[in-house]
């Protein structure tokens, strides 16, 4: 299938893509922010959930945004990926802008419970904060591994079309009888299935596929997508909040349930019935240069948010002993702006500091590490990933739990940020060939190895201008 014209590379980055990401990222550390009920006695933080509330359910049906980001990971690699030279170069550089900045906040929080616990705070909420500083990490362990299989996806796609999202979806309803019927341990294929539809629907966005001719058409999307998402939350076993709810029986995101794909639906419906509005927004100059910020950081703001808040909730909770107001009390509401500005000063000092690590670009040189070794690094570092997620940073009963965590995404990294040991021809003798010869091959060498150089650096910077992270 070929790519529309609105959607060549050549007219530049799609601003639709652009705003959905920035957009699911403020959506994720709001409610990440606001979700928390706390309260510190005796050194004891206990913690409860705002969307818990009677009603507040159907908030997390827009809130949660992960169907959406990874459908907008997958139109973002399907426009760097389709025009690629080099498979591997793509997954290298790829991981590598992933991975990169886990390794500061890894750095910091291995180190800091310990140096909390040592100065005396208490044990308690210190073991919290490493655990979620950690735990939001599943996510990228699950990219890294949807961006590793990105190349056998197109392929299916160019094949098979809509049917591989059809195959997906079926897959994941499968998965959730065994899960429901068998063990729940099942139900962890789908991190996989389920995620992989959403990206693929981001593939057909970039192919033009998706182009709605009308609002109707596309309202009438969200209206099915969502209608399927009640229809089985009504009739089925699934539970009504499309987050993990303490004490509930089922979650529909840990791991996540076939339900996620028809809200991917509902969700991409409404979305597309927005675009008109939402391109409009991103092309005013201001708006433009917010998108081109969070753009470059997108990973910093993802990882530290939930530190952000930790900082937040020791000054208020744990430091001052202040309780979160009862959800939805006027009390609430006129905390919340503090909290959040207090959480977001948090977060853009974080990203000052650490930002650095996700802006500055690699060197865009070729490597002599083979595609095998690219896919094992993006194995590793998911499982390293997924521990961390699983344990957190600091593990009463392991503490070499977390760091042999680290060790693997380290390992991941070292793999595909390995440099290229090719070494580059040396002079050309004359005697070795005729004189003639010799002054074209000794003009020859250089440029061959000039042009490399310059398409490697192409192909990198091409791939950051195109890249998505969430």
């Amino acid at each position: 299938m070929q790519p529309t014209h609105a959607h060549s590379p050549s007219r530049g980055r799609d601003s639709f893509i652009d705003i959905i990401r920035a957009l699911c990222v403020l959506a994720v550390i709001s409610q990440h922010w606001l979700m928390p009920v706390l309260a510190y006695d005796n050194g004891q933080l206990s913690t409860g959930n705002a969307l818990a509330s009677p009603g507040w359910w159907i908030v997390t049906w827009l809130t949660q945004v992960m169907p959406m980001v990874f459908f907008a990971g997958g139109a973002a690699n399907f426009f760097s990926f389709r025009s690629v030279t080099s498979v591997r170069d793509w997954l290298r550089s790829r991981i590598a802008r992933l991975l990169v900045p886990v390794v500061p906040l890894a750095a910091v929080w291995l180190l800091l419970p310990h140096v909390l616990i040592a100065g005396g705070v208490p044990q308690q909420p210190v073991l919290m904060a490493g655990k979620i500083a950690g735990q939001l990490l599943w996510f990228l362990a699950v990219y890294v591994l949807v961006v590793a299989v990105t190349p056998v996806m197109y392929a299916l796609y160019r094949r098979y079309g809509w049917r591989v999202i059809g195959v997906l979806a079926v897959c994941a309803l499968v998965v959730d009888v065994l899960r429901f019927e068998v063990s729940p341990a099942i139900g962890f294929l789908n991190a996989l299935f389920v995620w992989l539809a959403a990206h693929q629907f981001g593939f057909h966005y970039a192919d033009g596929s998706l182009n709605m001719r009308s609002r109707w058409a596309s309202s009438g999307l969200a209206v099915v997508g969502f209608g399927l998402t009640a229809a089985a939350v009504f009739f089925g076993p699934y539970p009504s909040s499309m987050i993990g709810m303490p004490g509930a029986p089922v979650s529909n995101m840990s791991p996540p349930t076939a339900l996620m794909v028809s809200l991917t639906i509902g969700q991409l419906g409404l979305w597309l019935t927005l675009k008109p509005v939402l391109t409009r927004l991103a092309a005013r100059p201001g708006v433009a240069a917010v998108l081109r910020w969070c753009g470059a950081r997108f990973m910093t703001l993802y990882l530290w948010h939930m530190p952000a808040l930790v900082v937040t909730a020791g000054i208020f909770v744990v430091g001052l002993g202040l309780a979160t107001p009862t959800p939805g009390s006027p009390m609430w509401f006129a905390v919340i702006p503090v909290w959040v500005s207090v959480a977001g000063a948090s977060l853009v000092c974080l990203t000052k500091i650490f930002g650095r690590f996700e802006t500055r670009r690699g060197s865009g040189e070729s490597s002599d590490t083979s595609l095998g070794r690219v896919v094992l690094a993006a194995v590793l570092s998911a499982g390293g990933l997924l521990g961390l997620a699983a344990q957190g940073f600091i593990s009463p009963g392991n503490s070499l739990g977390p760091v042999l965590s680290v060790l693997l995404v380290v390992a991941g990294l070292l793999i595909v940020r390995a440099r290229s040991t090719v070494r580059e021809a040396g002079p050309v003798r004359e005697a070795a060939m005729p004189k003639s010869a010799g002054a074209r091959r000794s003009r020859t060498v250089p440029v061959q190895v000039a042009v490399r150089r310059e398409g490697a650096r192409a192909l990198a910077a091409k791939t950051a201008a195109n890249g998505l992270t969430p």
